[in-house]
């Protein structure tokens, strides 16, 4: 009664014909279904197990692990179809009795991969695996010492040298959904469970075989999609990437080394053994999100126009407006120089006549001088500074001013090249980043890109920009972006709106920006501690920028 009650718990519904028979056979039934059972549950299991494992190498162990354990088998190798759909490729080998692991988190095998045509164009038909994956058969062998029907020289040379013995081999084809080849599984020397004798691969483990082979190539598949989708999405960020850096000569590799010095900041805090960052830890995923945050940083200013973002003078537009001003000079010295020859000798005589040119040459030169090096950027705006500007603009009964009104605007630029309205327009390319990226239907583990990205240019104390946000509103990763950004733009040798700093000159800047309660301090100091921006300084600036 039992065995009737378990074979109906097992199959869902009373069954009649049980009841007529013996209990010897009732029992046999039952162990058979527990196995089926048993086996089921595990080809599940390790469907599930397959499709979880995102890394390639660790699965493709995992395959050769699972076939060995399903069959009992004593070796195993998984071979890889190539790109070029040519040769199969040893991706992994194991062997208990040999005690070999080799390929995946073992390293890489150097063996010579398994051709499928010779030099000719025939179809390798003597190779076993070759033959598997050529003709898409499953390939059963009692004895590989006593088959014709593929050259296994090389297993026989191989045994001769370690001493083991080949028999039974199972070689099974995995097929992609598009019944595609993508590689071969092949087992070595199934054993019986209770002795450890060697036996044939039987009908059952063959098709446990085959669906594991199934199996397996869904998640191979699936890996390689998701790692190729994956791949396309980072080249087509830095791609975009590079499109900005061109936009301009002067600002090429900027986003690349900001990209490249925040992951080394990132690792930093993950190397932190003592401090406010001893506890926090960016997994494999959060760093690819900060990375890629960090690289999409300044996709906004592919709507920046150039003029603004190259403008290497106060008074650059689409060209340098100091020609025209060096123009004017030029007229008002030869207006001076007539004035002055048109005056009566009588008045003091040529003497004093050329002592006037002469000391009318020599402020307008100084003039002229004081507009080159105030055009440059590099003077502040002091109200003396202003007042002799301003004293430009009039004409002073002569023909033209010397500088217009707008151009006055431009020069008294309080310190730097820009506007405010262009500082405006510079300041836009944080929300057009914003805007961009948050249009983009990023994958779950990449969501806070768009965020870490729009909030490079924030402050601690909430007088950056775009939103203006500071304290706990401000995320580590955005305050690691911020701090590359404006390292990396402190360092630049190629910009020509400013003269490259010193690493020793950078460091002040940054602890003054700390003090002013811009950047984190908490950071730097662990930054200056670790030696990150020492190692991107040595392999970023030129030797006499380092400065220690």
């Amino acid at each position: 009664m039992q065995e009737i009650e378990r074979l109906n718990q097992i199959f869902g519904r009373q069954i009649p014909e049980f009841s007529g028979l013996s209990p010897a056979v009732m029992q046999s039934i039952v162990i058979f279904a527990n196995e089926q059972i048993t086996k089921a549950k595990k080809l599940s299991e390790i469907g599930l197990a397959l499709s979880a494992e995102k890394d390639l190498d660790l699965l493709l162990e995992k395959i050769i692990q699972e076939a060995r354990h399903l069959t009992n088998a004593d070796g195993g190798t998984l071979y890889i179809l190539d790109e070029k759909l040519s040769v199969l490729r040893f991706a992994i080998v194991q062997n208990e009795t040999l005690n070999i692991r080799m390929g995946g988190a073992a390293g890489p095998i150097t063996w010579d991969p398994v051709v499928l045509f010779d030099q000719d164009g025939g179809r390798n038909y003597s190779n076993v695996s070759a033959y598997s994956a050529l003709s898409r058969k499953v390939i059963n062998i009692s004895d590989v010492y006593n088959t014709r029907e593929f050259n296994f020289e090389g297993t026989r040379v191989f045994d001769a040298r370690t001493g083991f013995r080949s028999r039974s081999m199972l070689v099974v084809p995995m097929q992609d959904h598009e019944d595609s080849i993508i590689g071969i599984l092949q087992l070595l020397n199934a054993r019986e469970v209770s002795t450890g004798q060697v036996i044939d691969f039987s009908p059952d483990a063959q098709q446990l075989t085959l669906a594991l082979a199934s199996q397996a190539a869904v998640a191979i598949t699936n890996n390689r999609l998701i790692s190729g989708l994956e791949n396309l999405l980072e080249s087509f960020v830095k791609t975009i990437a590079a499109a900005v850096d061109e936009k301009s000569p002067y600002t090429g590799g900027h986003i690349r080394r900001v990209a490249d010095l925040t992951l080394a900041i990132a690792n930093a805090v993950n190397h932190a053994s003592e401090g406010i960052y001893k506890d926090i830890s960016f997994n494999a995923d959060e760093l690819k999100e900060i990375r890629m945050a960090a690289w999409l940083h300044d996709v906004g200013k592919i709507v920046t126009p150039e003029q603004v973002v190259d403008k290497a003078t106060r008074l650059e537009a689409i060209a340098d407006r100091i020609e025209l001003i060096e123009a004017r000079f030029e007229i008002r010295k030869r207006d001076i120089e007539i004035a002055l020859l048109k005056q009566p000798i009588e008045t003091g005589g040529p003497e004093k006549k050329a002592m006037e040119l002469e000391q009318k040459l020599q402020t307008l030169a100084a003039d002229l001088d004081f507009i080159r090096e105030v055009n440059r950027g590099m003077v502040p705006m002091t109200q003396e500074n202003g007042r002799r500007l301003a004293a430009m603009t009039l004409a002073d009964g002569w023909s033209m001013p010397l500088i217009t009104d707008n151009e006055l605007g431009n020069l008294s630029i309080a310190y730097g090249t820009l506007t405010e309205a262009e500082r405006d327009i510079i300041q836009n390319h944080a929300r057009v980043t914003a805007r961009m990226l948050s249009g983009l239907p990023f994958p779950k583990k990449l969501l806070n890109v768009p965020c870490y990205a729009a909030a490079h240019h924030e402050k601690i104390n909430g007088g950056g920009y775009p939103l203006g946000i500071g304290g706990p509103q401000l995320s580590l990763q955005a305050r690691i972006i911020a701090l590359a950004d404006v390292f990396e733009a402190l360092t630049a040798r190629d910009r020509p709106y400013k003269q490259a700093n010193s690493f020793s000159q950078s460091i002040r800047i940054l602890r003054d920006m700390v003090g002013k309660g811009e950047l984190d301090s908490d950071l730097l100091d662990l930054l200056l501690k670790d030696g990150a921006l020492l190692e991107y300084a040595r392999r970023e600036l030129q030797p006499a920028q380092i400065d220690l």
